[in-house]
């Protein structure tokens, strides 16, 4: 009966959202509720209500507030236009998707979904009307990477949440994510273009690509430093305080710390851009300011997923579960996958999903893994009740069919094979 509940909690959150209502006051109105009807007293809702927030919070507000100054300011003072520009010339025309893929990966590490397709896409368009190419055969491979980095790499917020639901080590999340990004990217982002969009009547051997931006841009070196630099650090943390000892080994592991990795990576950004301290500030505060609503759903998320854990619910999962004799990951993957479907957010769907099947990851599954088989999930089957979707339709200028067999295709193939990707991780891996 009580997992009766939690559907019906599950139900109304759906409802709710395709109501238009917001998702964190959606998520918090349906904790409450699900509370209440799991028989909790009043008093210990509210209470777990509280701890949940606070323990979602904690270990992520000032990653995620960090992550975002930095893509701020790789966005405002053009590190990504000079890396499409250097991409584009070290690649050449005949491998231009490759460029794009490459780019969308560099960029869309520091920066948020939501602004490296504002960023990005302006700048495939250009390149295609300068090539003669078709707008989707260029732009396809820069937003199916900014997909996975969205699900699979820190510090974007999906991945940065869920590794403080299941207590997951961002490091490890990080490599693992790159390990699975890079193949995934290959398939959703070149061959699948490829299959469906024919570019036989050009020859890309007499293709040539000039452009010359108007606004001065920070030196190649510079821009990839902007665009990297929070990746180098913590995994540079992360692998030294593998290979060192002692007074070192202690260095590393605080480097490690994604809060001081990133807190670092801002300030040496700042230096190497060398502008006035007030003017980067501002970029900083309006970074900040962009994930705000971000922030409110993941600690809306947070007390949703609190209440299941306290009301003892996932007990009964970790029971069915092994009846069932199933892999937690494939559970975690196919439920975020369902939440997709029907509530559209990612970040919601992923959340909900963790705090159903956190149990599981005490049966020996990585938590590292399941932050990744969950955020693999959450990316499934987008369609008509995901502002994606909408976006790419508008700025491509697609009908919805084919809106369908390129946007909504190429989420399930990042989600499938990224579900393979950790399948063969967890195989392999010590």
């Amino acid at each position: 009966m009580s997992l009766l509940y939690v559907l019906l909690g599950i139900v109304i959150l759906l409802v709710l959202i395709f109501k238009k209502m917001n998702p964190m006051l959606a998520l918090l109105i349906v904790a409450i509720i699900t509370g209440l009807l799991l028989k909790m007293p009043a008093d210990k809702v509210m209470t777990s209500i509280s701890n949940g927030i606070g323990n979602t919070l904690g270990s992520l507000i000032m990653v995620l507030a960090l992550g975002a100054m930095i893509g701020k300011l790789a966005e405002d003072y053009g590190a990504a236009e000079r890396i499409v520009y250097v991409l584009i010339k070290w690649f050449g025309i005949k491998n231009i998707q490759w460029a794009s893929l490459l780019t969308g990966i560099l960029v869309g590490i520091p920066l948020f979904y939501n602004a490296g397709f504002i960023v990005l896409l302006p700048l495939a368009f250009s390149i295609a009307t300068a090539t003669g190419l078709p707008k989707l055969y260029v732009g396809m491979p820069m937003i199916a990477a900014l997909s996975i980095t969205h699900g699979f790499l820190p510090p974007h917020p999906g991945p940065v949440a869920l590794s403080s639901v299941f207590h997951a080590d961002v490091g490890k999340v990080l490599i693992y994510g790159l390990a699975i990004s890079i193949p995934v990217a290959t398939v959703a982002g070149v061959l699948f273009p490829k299959m469906i969009i024919s570019i036989k009547h050009l020859n890309l051997n007499t293709q040539k690509l000039n452009i010359n931006p108007d606004k001065v841009l920070p030196s190649a070196p510079k821009s990839f430093a902007i665009a990297l630099m929070p990746v180098f650090l913590i995994i540079a943390g992360n692998v030294g305080s593998l290979l060192f000892h002692g007074t070192a080994g202690y260095y590393f592991k605080v480097l490690a710390d994604p809060t001081f990795a990133l807190l670092l990576a801002v300030l040496i950004i700042l230096l190497i851009l060398q502008i006035p301290l007030a003017k980067a500030m501002d970029s900083c505060v309006e970074g900040a300011k962009g994930i705000t609503m971000i922030l409110l759903i993941i600690a809306a998320g947070g007390a949703f997923k609190q209440i299941l854990i306290d009301s003892g619910i996932g007990e009964q999962v970790k029971t069915l579960a092994e009846a069932w004799h199933a892999s937690p990951l494939i559970i975690g993957w196919g439920l975020a996958a369902l939440l997709r479907i029907t509530l559209g957010s990612s970040t919601v769907a992923s959340l909900t999903a963790a705090g159903i099947v956190l149990p599981l990851i005490h049966n020996g599954t990585s938590p590292e893994l399941m932050v990744l088989a969950v955020g693999a999930g959450s990316l499934m089957l987008s369609h008509v009740n995901d502002t994606g979707f909408w976006m790419f339709k508008e700025y491509f200028g697609l009908t919805l069919p084919q809106t369908f067999k390129t946007w909504t295709a190429m989420e399930c193939i990042i989600s499938v094979s990224g579900l393979l990707g950790v399948l063969v991780i967890n195989a392999i891996a010590p």
